[in-house]
């Protein structure tokens, strides 16, 4: 009895402990195997009590129940492969970004989107089916890039005013580093840019902010488990109909991270026998959005959130590590939407 008045009072402190990222929102773990409760502050409340709604991406480690690093959403445009040998490239899904690839080399001769597929970046993570897509060709020792013009739609801040738009070229990668040439769509303001890749790193990543910037929103590769954020995906119609849509959730680190989803079983039930016999995934929204389920007329606006405490999600970090994770709120103590809370437990 003891424990479980411990328990419930450790999930009222972290309820209470939402706000500014100034103050720390992070319950104090228990001693190891033991259960933790965690606040995920991915909306904000300013010094004057402004509330700003899922501006937060938070990268969090399981194995010391901690926030490695947060930024605001709009930090970064682009990002790019940092690995010895990749060189995808993405768009930041969570401004619900759209690139759409022209057959043009002449960089003046694009002004609009007219004629262009623009598309986004699906969730899953899967780097073939990216809306940049291959920028370049290897025929046998050489490397021949396609210089084709593409057009950026910057997307959507959190209040819903428009980003607007530039124009890119790929020009090359040589060396661990990527050469881009960009403007805004009347040629205007043409500037050049170099993204180097960085070791230990999933990404490095590009703003078209302050004259063109790298910026490393994203800790390294070893140092998170979950990335708490917003991100575009690709929902259905009552009638079957797909559209992208932008939702909130939570997506896996790419570097070695899986993850099994159980409701079978109670929190309590799953052990690291349980564990070890289920079936993991490395698509990285397989946690997603769907935690929770929305109440209330969607049309008006008028809805509540409600998180789903019976899905367990099992995760195997690149550690080897496993933990059990469930979510038990959405709302901060003021009623505030984008404060996750989720309970874990390392097996």
């Amino acid at each position: 009895m003891q424990k479980i008045k411990l328990l419930l009072v450790l999930l009222s402190i972290s309820v209470l402990l939402t706000g500014c990222f100034k103050d720390d929102e992070r319950v104090t773990p228990y001693d190891r195997g033991e259960r933790i409760t965690d606040t995920i502050a991915m909306s904000k409340i300013t010094e004057n009590g402004a509330v700003q709604l899922y501006v937060n991406q938070v990268y969090y480690d399981l194995n010391t129940a901690a926030t490695v690093s947060f930024n605001d959403k709009k930090s970064f445009d682009l990002a790019f492969d940092a690995s010895e040998d990749g060189s995808r490239i993405w768009l930041n899904t969570a401004n619900f970004m759209l690139a759409g690839k022209s057959d043009e080399t002449n960089f003046e001769a694009v002004n609009s989107t007219a004629g262009l597929d623009m598309q986004y970046d699906p969730s899953s993570g899967n780097p073939d089916s990216t809306a940049v897509g291959n920028w370049f060709e290897i025929q046998g020792a050489d490397t021949l890039y396609t210089n084709l013009v593409y057009v950026i739609d910057r997307g959507y801040d959190e209040a819903g005013n428009v980003l607007g738009f530039k124009k890119i070229t790929f020009d090359s990668l040589f060396a661990g580093t990527y050469y881009i040439s960009y403007s805004n769509l009347n040629s205007s303001d043409i500037k050049q840019a170099r993204i180097e890749k960085k070791a230990g790193f999933n990404k490095v990543y590009f703003s078209f902010q302050d004259e063109g910037t790298q910026i490393q929103p994203e800790p390294a590769q070893s140092a998170y488990d979950l990335l708490f954020t917003q991100y575009t995906t690709l929902l259905f119609t009552n009638t079957g109909e797909p559209y992208p849509y932008l939702v909130t959730g939570v997506l896996l680190n790419p570097n070695e991270t899986k993850v099994a989803f159980d409701n079978s079983m109670s929190f309590e039930e799953i052990d690291l026998v349980s564990a070890t016999n289920m079936s993991y995934t490395t698509q990285v929204d397989r946690i997603g959005y769907n935690w929770k389920d929305v109440v209330g007329d969607v049309e008006s606006g008028v809805v509540n959130y409600v998180v789903k405490p019976e899905n367990n999600y099992i995760i195997q970090n690149n550690l080897n590590q496993y933990f059990k994770l469930r979510f038990v709120g959405f709302y901060n103590r003021q009623g505030v939407k984008g404060f996750p809370i989720i309970e874990f437990q390392r097996l």
